[in-house]
Formats: C-alpha cells, sequence, structure tokens
C-alpha cells in the first residue's frame, strides 16, 4: 500500500483530488510527484511560515462526463512535514501536534466532484487527522492538456478541529489556528484505465 505522507491540517490533504480532468479519454490518473505539491501555511509568534509533506499517495478516478461519480483518496505521511526550520518540523510529529506515533497518515477522501463552471470544480469529501474526521469542500482550478491534468487548490481548516495543538497550543495564542493547505497537482492519465 502506498502511503501519500501529508496534512497539517491538513491536509491536506488534501490534494490529488483536484487532478479530476475535464477532457481526458482515461477514467483513473496517476500524480507525479516531481510536478506536484502538498502544501500548508500558518503563523506563529505573528510571522507566517509555509510547509509542505514529502511523501504521500494518491488514487483518483474521474470521468469528466460524470464528476458527480468521480472518487480520489489522498494519504499523507504526517512526519514528512517540512517547513525548513528545524525545531518547528521535530515537533509537528510530537503528540501536541500530529501525534504521528498512534496516527501517522492524514487521509482526504473525496466522494464527488462539482464542476462549477469553466475550470473551476469542487472536491467534495471528507478529512481525517489524529483520527477526527470532518467533512470538507476543496475548490480547485484544473486545466487539462492531452493526457496532463494541473489542479490547483486551496482549502483554510482550523487546526483546532482536528485536535492540532494541544495543551498550551489549543488557544492561538503562539501559533494561530487557521492553517491554510495548498494543492499544487500534475497527474497524467493512466492507460488502459
Amino acid at each position: 500500500m502506498t502511503l501519500l505522507r501529508l496534512a497539517l491540517a491538513l491536509g491536506l490533504s488534501a490534494a490529488s483530488l483536484a487532478a479530476a480532468p475535464r477532457a481526458a479519454q482515461a477514467a483513473d490518473w496517476a500524480v507525479d510527484p516531481g510536478k506536484s505539491r502538498i502544501g500548508f501555511s500558518g503563523v506563529q509568534v505573528g510571522a507566517p511560515f509555509k510547509g509542505r509533506f514529502t511523501r504521500y499517495d494518491a488514487q483518483i478516478s474521474f470521468d469528466p462526463a460524470k464528476p458527480e461519480a468521480g472518487r480520489a483518496v489522498v494519504l499523507i505521511d504526517l512526519t514528512s512535514a517540512d517547513t525548513g526550520d528545524k525545531q518547528r518540523d521535530e515537533a509537528l510529529p510530537q503528540p501536541d501536534w500530529f501525534n504521528a506515533s498512534k496516527d501517522r497518515q492524514a487521509r482526504f477522501e473525496a466522494t464527488r466532484f462539482v464542476a462549477k463552471g469553466g475550470d473551476a470544480y469542487d472536491a467534495i469529501g471528507t478529512l481525517t487527522i489524529r483520527g477526527m474526521r470532518k467533512d470538507v469542500t476543496l475548490p480547485f482550478t484544473l486545466t487539462v492538456s492531452g493526457g496532463t491534468a494541473h489542479a490547483i487548490g486551496h482549502l483554510d481548516l482550523v487546526r483546532t478541529d482536528y485536535g492540532v495543538g494541544q495543551g498550551p497550543w489549543a488557544d492561538g495564542g503562539m501559533v494561530a489556528l487557521q492553517v491554510g493547505v495548498d494543492i499544487d497537482v500534475t497527474a497524467t492519465a493512466k492507460t488502459g484505465g
């Protein structure tokens, strides 16, 4: 089983679900990790920071004629969070934050897609972090060229909705409660799909 090692929030999670192509022939899509990014952002002691999850996996199925029947599962390895700050990166997998020794993965499952007109879509599903599952809608834009799809999306989360940031970190005084999750996903149509 492949892992999508993402999420603070999430997130992430979310992310590859956005690779739902509009004009492709195949229903199944493979994310290109070298051209894709699942990122997150937040504010710590008044200073904005950004990070990304370096290990993740996604299974995406999407028929442009029936977007509502599309499905995606994105698994994010929460131990792969990288913000470029050693102290923060060592803290994130710990029990106060992701508690990765107990719940290593964040999971985003899109149960359907909704076409919003033009290149705009919503991926509707659930995000699970630290065993806490919430309904989410991830808006994204999608462009398709030949057998390649490129999706960009953003989702705002409240980290404490998922138990991220326990004890002294729960009130948002040191680390803001709102977290952004950004996806920039490139996927190719699977042959024989």
